[in-house]
């Protein structure tokens, strides 16, 4: 059996990757200081201590509900790294939601999605308006996987606008060829559940994905997948790599943006 490790690696093929996540986690730190009391931290949607959300506020009533999920190969990071990209759907009047979620291998992947729709569930009940979902790499993946009507139900499914996966995970099985899986635990029927590419029956949600041209193969492919599989449009953005295709979240003009505030 083919190891495919090199396959889904990133950090050994972009310049300067040990920089990005320090970064992050500067410009979200500022950005949160920044809004003051538009930034409500920490808001929870279960009993674990990584199970809350933070949920950033426009000035007026907002138009609808941002939803980002981050990704990290569901084994790392939280919410506190990715704040600062709120700031385009923030500065459309969208008010933008970011959650937190226990990750592998304390959990499974599994587990991972249920928590992530019970973050939807908890986000929903707290606001008004369309819901927008979108996630990068594994945070990809989770969004994808709340099209399926057995894992969001109809009540909150029914306000989803636009559910946009970025550079996503969505087809699983490959990942039982890789030494992740050491901490994924996937079988071949846990990997095929969770793959949003075999996922017949959605929710009427319209949905899209992004990905960065300069991305390793073996994410070019999981995007195109999705997208045929779902005959969904594939947006591929020139000169950009898994770490920095999510900028365009800071830009207010940028397509993506748009496409996710519906403006």
């Amino acid at each position: 059996m083919t190891n495919l490790d090199d396959a889904y690696a990133n950090r050994t093929y972009i310049d300067g990757a040990d920089d990005f996540p320090p970064r992050w986690d500067a410009a979200a730190a500022a950005f949160r200081q920044a809004l003051g009391n538009r930034a409500q931290l920490g808001l929870a949607y279960g009993s674990g201590p990584r199970n809350g959300f933070d949920l950033f506020t426009p000035d007026d009533t907002p138009h609808g509900t941002l939803v980002f999920v981050h990704g990290g190969y569901w084994r790392m990071f939280d919410r506190s790294t990715w704040s600062h990209f709120a700031s385009a759907a923030l500065a459309r009047g969208w008010a933008v939601a970011m959650p937190s979620y226990d990750l592998c291998p304390n959990v499974r992947i599994t587990d991972i999605t249920c928590q992530i729709s019970a973050a939807v569930q908890a986000i929903a009940a707290r606001t008004r308006g369309p819901i927008s979902l979108t996630g990068h790499s594994a945070g990809g993946h989770l969004v994808a996987r709340m099209l399926d009507p057995q894992v969001l139900p109809y009540d909150v499914a029914r306000r989803l606008d636009t559910v946009v996966s970025i550079s996503p995970l969505s087809d699983l099985r490959p990942f039982l060829q890789t030494s992740m899986n050491d901490d994924f635990q996937l079988t071949p029927e846990t990997a095929a559940a969770e793959s949003p590419i075999l996922t017949t029956d959605r929710h009427p949600a319209r949905a899209a994905v992004w990905v960065g041209a300069d991305e390793r193969p073996a994410f070019l492919d999981q995007a195109r997948w999705l997208s045929e599989a779902w005959d969904i449009d594939m947006c591929i953005a020139p000169a950009k790599h898994h770490f920095d295709v999510i900028d365009a979240l800071r830009d207010p003009e940028s397509t993506l943006v748009r496409l996710l505030t519906g403006t």
